[in-house]
């Protein structure tokens, strides 16, 4: 479509403020942002709409419209809701670089407009497949009773014989087609949503060519406008593609789209436009769990009394456990995202990668798959995760969510959306029956996550079992003291090793680890007791401590453990 055709539009409201003489460009796509730099999203020919929330002052329209002018866009369109009225810097630079403006009157939601063009566009590029995006336009704002993006994805299936599926940053299965094939396998996702996060970080434009167990696929982000809109309200976080990268769904189809003619792949843009909108409805659903969460933690905090913590987690159950009667058991499990040389935006991140790490992936439809709610404060993301009536034990006690189990299925994407520069730790508290022990289930998510982060890697979790051992105390050992510790216990078995390789820190490890038991020690080496006393002593002889007494045994076991 044309410009012009839109300009005709009156449903669309939309008054010209400069490059009337361009109004015969064509209009290959529509994106809504308030990125500072939106130029990595853009493949050119598209209308952009933007709020205006990147512009501080005067100075910023023209780097803005430099990049939408080298991405080769059709137009912008700003609105007017955010400012009043379009600034005339903007007019200006807009004028400069030849790129035709629009002013978008306050009454007239973008939503209106995307809809209008993804219509349009479909229409004109691809003949009969309009009827197809109409029909998925229609089931998706039909909200759940239209099947959501499970319907569209179908229909990929049905009229372009396409199957696709749609996955979370995490690699989770969001929706997938019902007919011609079940889900992905979960290596396969992890694997897709890896590579799409590792490619998105290093700049390149998707969709994303990945091939795995053989199988090649097309990745293409799907991008939330809502969720740009909230980063660009931080400058910082704008420029910052890490504050949304882990935050966005992707689109895999089973198809090299290398391989497409534009049109298609306009197509499959708008469907992207299509399940973002999804998107957008499941987390407005969550804004209620959000603001309970951040209810019950704002008065766990201020130590307000049980009974009026109680009083909220009774308005809780019943949101997060619908048609269950009995009050819950409670867990708290506590996330950090943090950057290299700091970054902004570090508590959203780990708010939503909670949302999408947590969600049970047994229950049956959004609505019953979001069981927990979470809020942050700075970087810190804290969630509350009801545990429905499920015993684990005899007593009544309820087991939770183990710590290690939360991170293994999603460690190989987080890892590649972290990159070399980020990192995410979690705590896992255990599961309380009252709000009595909310507070202290906090405090030991806390301490776990404290324990996590000193552990190595990109992607950590310790549990609250951790803190009953010496694990808890070793990681709060400053460096310097480890080290010295280590050295003056270690180092001369090291140096007796390295010159008569002799094997005395292995014949140690062994001898602690069999609990001083001569017998089963010298079996596990293969050695005579005799052969197994000598060494003993030489490590007795070069420390110059007795290993018969539990003081210098204990010493050795945490030497050991800290090396």
């Amino acid at each position: 479509m044309r410009l012009r055709a839109l300009l005709d539009t009156d449903a669309l409201g939309l008054r010209l403020l400069g490059g009337g003489d361009e109004l015969d460009r064509s209009v290959r796509g529509v994106m809504t942002t308030d990125l500072r730099d939106p130029s990595r999203y853009l493949s050119g020919g598209e209308l952009v709409l933007s709020g205006l929330a990147w512009r501080r002052d005067a100075a910023d329209s023209e780097p803005f419209v430099r990049l939408l002018a080298q991405a080769g866009v059709a137009a912008l369109a700003a609105g007017e809701a955010e400012l009043g009225q379009v600034p005339e810097d903007l007019v200006a630079a807009c004028a400069r670089h030849r790129l035709p403006l629009f002013a978008v009157h306050e009454s007239v939601a973008f939503a209106t407009i995307t809809e209008h063009v993804v219509r349009q566009v479909s229409g004109e590029r691809a003949g009969d497949l309009a009827a197809v995006v109409d029909r998925h336009r229609r089931m998706m704002t039909a909200g759940p009773a239209g099947g959501g993006p499970d319907v569209v994805l179908d229909l990929l299936g049905s009229d372009l014989d396409l199957r696709a599926w749609v996955l979370s940053p995490a690699g989770r299965l969001v929706a997938g087609p019902a007919a011609g094939g079940g889900p992905l396998p979960p290596g396969v996702a992890a694997a897709l949503a890896a590579e799409h996060l590792a490619a998105t970080r290093a700049g390149r434009r998707a969709p994303h060519r990945v091939t795995a167990e053989g199988t090649v696929y097309s990745v293409f982000p799907v991008r939330s406008g809502a969720r740009d809109a909230e980063a660009a309200r931080d400058t910082e976080a704008a420029r910052d593609v890490r504050a949304t990268l882990l935050s966005d769904w992707l689109l895999a189809v089973e198809a090299d789209a290398g391989e497409w003619p534009e049109e298609r792949l306009d197509l499959l843009y708008g469907v992207t436009q299509l399940i973002a909108v999804e998107r957008d409805r499941r987390d407005a659903a969550r804004t209620v769990r959000r603001r309970l969460a951040r209810e019950v933690l704002e008065l766990v905090q201020t130590g307000a009394a049980p009974a009026e913590v109680a009083a909220r987690l009774r308005v809780a159950a019943p949101v997060l456990l619908p048609g269950l009667g009995a009050a819950p058991h409670w867990q708290v499990v506590v996330a950090r995202v943090e950057w290299d040389g700091g970054g902004t935006g570090a508590g959203g991140v780990a708010q939503s990668l909670l949302e999408e790490i947590l969600v049970d992936p047994a229950a049956t439809g959004p609505e019953h798959s979001d069981r927990i709610a979470v809020a942050h404060a700075g970087d810190e993301a804290v969630a509350l995760v009801p545990l429905p009536g499920v015993t684990g034990d005899p007593d009544g006690t309820v087991a939770g969510v183990p710590a290690g189990v939360l991170l293994e299925a999603v460690r190989e994407p987080l890892s590649a959306g972290l990159g070399q520069d980020g990192r995410i730790t979690l705590g896992v508290s255990a599961a309380v029956h009252s709000a009595e022990g909310l507070r202290g289930a906090l405090e030991e998510a806390r301490h776990a996550r404290r324990v996590a982060a000193a552990r190595p890697g990109r992607v950590c979790a310790a549990g609250h079992e951790e803190l009953a051992s010496h694990v808890l105390l070793l990681p709060f050992v400053p460096d310097d003291v480890r080290r010295a510790f280590t050295a003056r216990l270690l180092d001369p078995l090291r140096d007796y090793d390295r010159r008569h390789r002799a094997e005395l820190i292995p014949t140690l490890e062994a001898f602690l680890d069999c609990d001083g038991s001569w017998t089963r020690c010298a079996t596990r080496l293969h050695l005579h007791v005799n052969t197994l006393r000598y060494r003993v002593g030489r490590i007795e002889q070069l420390t110059g401590r007795d290993l018969s007494r539990l003081e210098d045994k204990l010493d050795f076991f945490l030497a050991l453990r800290m090396s």
